[in-house]
């Protein structure tokens, strides 16, 4: 079978066309309901590839007797013969006439968010020989990952203004088919940035005096019709950096939303939008120093509570033992009440636990003058029901399953009683 004629290669602008069904086959069955795949002659739908989705639209079919048929296309895949398929929910004959209908809102965010990306790649390639390994076109933003360290944000800045200019400057964007030699001569040249493992002609996109790259994309006209470019942030990946930015419709909506949120933001905190930095700052200062009071209130309560429970247990045998079960209390007050048992009254040991969800903490804690590690006697006993966790020789701590609880704790408490004087 001959693959079909790709007139997106000649005019990304070409929205629909005719087209004769040259093949047709199963996909998927679910629930009674096929999905079907349908190969055609010439199409102007672009298949998922190098980084770009796949365009959406419809294929019309017109019988005989004048009755309509019209076929979302949900999704285009290239085979590895390079035969381009669409896949509908109704089949299709061979040799039917169709139209096809190219969904234009996606195909042009698709242009925009692409021809950005290469003039992107061509602006960090000149102003910091940074080069492009791979391009992903998302759904709400586009990433290019490049070969380079950490990039601050003064350059970021510099890098997106000096996009914006070219954008501004309506540089004519041309498509060329060349022979594979004569691109291999302008690449060694330094004329193109990179070309593909393949044979035969072809296809370079070239922004005027600015860029050439192989590239089998849909894409603009000009510089201007990407609208405006907005670098959104960069994280580290393994082979560089990651650069997310939005172009054209999108950025113009990204605008649109960081301002509602912006306005929103201010008006939650009272002031005008200049003044949120500074409010917001306000509040994280607050916010550390009512922490670090909080902090200092719980330790004091912890030390409290201490002394109260010394009073109330007194030593048997001996000994002092606290068991106690406190689900209104956090783990973290557990751990301070149990330090501040050990370390406010003699012969004691504390049991102490509180219920997370589905688990439950328990911290295990003794004073000073006993010889008694909790660690080594924490972790002996877990170790018979399968689970792990131990500690130092002053405090130990572990979470155990809520359906556990009972059977480890009965364990912790037999054990304990039976150790020889401490």
């Amino acid at each position: 079978m001959t693959a079909a004629e790709r007139l997106y290669y000649n005019d990304s602008f070409l929205l629909s066309f005719t087209a004769t069904v040259t093949d047709i086959r199963e996909y998927s069955r679910e629930d009674r309901q096929s999905l079907w795949q349908v190969a055609l002659d010439r199409s102007a739908f672009y298949p998922t590839s190098g980084g770009q989705p796949f365009d959406l639209g419809l294929l019309r079919a017109t019988s005989r007797l004048g009755n309509v048929l019209e076929l979302p296309v949900v999704a285009v895949e290239e085979d590895e013969q390079g035969e381009v398929w669409h896949f509908v929910q109704k089949p299709l004959i061979a040799g039917t006439q169709i139209e096809g209908l190219v969904d234009w809102p996606r195909r042009l965010d698709h242009m925009q968010q692409h021809s950005g990306q290469h003039l992107l790649s061509a602006v960090f390639a000149h102003e910091l020989e940074a080069h492009t390994l791979s391009f992903h076109l998302g759904e709400e933003v586009s990433t290019i990952d490049l070969d380079c360290g950490p990039l601050d944000e003064a350059t970021l800045v510099r890098i997106e203004r000096i996009a914006n200019e070219q954008i501004a400057g309506n540089r004519p964007v041309r498509v060329r088919q060349l022979p594979r030699s004569e691109a291999e001569a302008m690449l060694a040249s330094g004329e193109l940035r990179k070309l593909p493992e393949r044979d035969g002609e072809l296809r370079i996109i070239e922004i005027e005096d600015y860029d050439r790259n192989a590239c089998g994309g849909t894409h603009v006209n000009t510089t201007g019709q990407i609208g405006s470019l907005l670098i959104r942030g960069t994280e580290k990946v393994s082979r560089g950096v990651r650069v997310s930015y939005v172009c054209g419709l999108r950025a113009v909506m990204a605008a649109r939303q960081d301002a509602a949120i912006l306005a929103s933001t201010a008006a939650q905190l009272s002031v005008g939008v200049p003044d949120v930095p500074a409010s917001v700052e306000r509040l994280r200062s607050e916010a550390k120093a009512a922490v670090k009071v909080n902090q200092k209130l719980r330790e004091e309560l912890a030390h409290y509570q201490a002394t109260q429970i010394a009073v109330e247990v007194p030593i048997q045998n001996g000994l002092r033992w606290v068991d106690r079960v406190m689900n209104d209390r956090d783990a973290d007050y557990l751990r301070m009440l149990a330090s501040s048992l050990a370390a406010a009254v003699p012969r004691t040991i504390a049991l102490l636990s509180c219920e997370q969800g589905q688990t439950v903490r328990l911290v295990l804690a003794r004073s000073l003058d006993l010889d008694l590690h909790c660690g080594d006697v924490m972790k002996a006993v877990l170790a018979r029901f399968g689970l792990r966790g131990g500690g130092s020789p002053g405090l130990a701590q572990t979470d155990v399953p809520l359906a556990r609880l009972a059977e480890v704790r009965a364990a912790l408490q037999t054990d304990l009683r039976r150790l020889p004087e401490v």
